[in-house]
């Protein structure tokens, strides 16, 4: 996983009630274009990731060294034609401020772009999402602009920043 602290494993359905618990925390859902009213609302992500076809998702749950599922990072809206996926993660507010999203995304990142010959790993960070726009440019993603009204965030359409990561800049080269 790149950090001492955490490890990565699938995320399964299994792991839905202790995930939306961490999503649904102060400071977590605020920062996300989630829109959870319930653990069920979870159920179509799950879907998705179980699916027998090329996954449009990919997402691994963030563990502590207890096991006990502390977030989840991964990938929506790949576009495997295309070379393409968006990087989604989050963190329980008790593992914030260690250096654990950075190194995550970082080596996902990194591995992704390696192992699926992927040319570009892009993020949408809601524009007040400061600490999520740190994490990426640590990471080697670059500020590419912002896109006015992107997503509805609980019923508002809000302001996103786009961050992108090419394969050439990481030193990766596609396939």
């Amino acid at each position: 996983s790149g950090h001492p602290e955490v490890s990565l494993r699938p995320l399964v359905r299994g792991d839905a009630d202790d995930w939306y618990a961490c999503l649904t925390q102060p400071g977590v859902l605020e920062h996300t274009s989630w829109q959870l009213s319930s653990v069920d609302d979870l159920a179509p992500l799950f879907d998705a990731l179980e699916t027998p076809r090329a996954p449009t998702q990919i997402r691994m749950a963030v563990v502590d060294r207890a096991g006990a599922l502390v977030g989840s990072i991964g990938f929506h809206s790949i576009q495997w034609p295309h070379g393409t996926a968006e990087i989604a993660y989050e963190l329980c507010p008790a593992y914030w401020g260690r250096g654990i999203a950075s190194a995550l995304c970082q080596s996902v990142s990194r591995w992704a772009l390696a192992a699926f010959g992927w040319h570009r790993i892009q993020a949408c960070v809601l524009d007040t999402n400061v600490a999520s726009a740190a994490v990426l440019r640590r990471c080697g993603f670059k500020h590419e602009g912002r896109l006015r009204h992107f997503r509805q965030v609980r019923g508002v359409a809000r302001d996103f920043d786009v961050y992108g990561l090419i394969a050439a800049d990481g030193g990766i080269a596609s396939r």
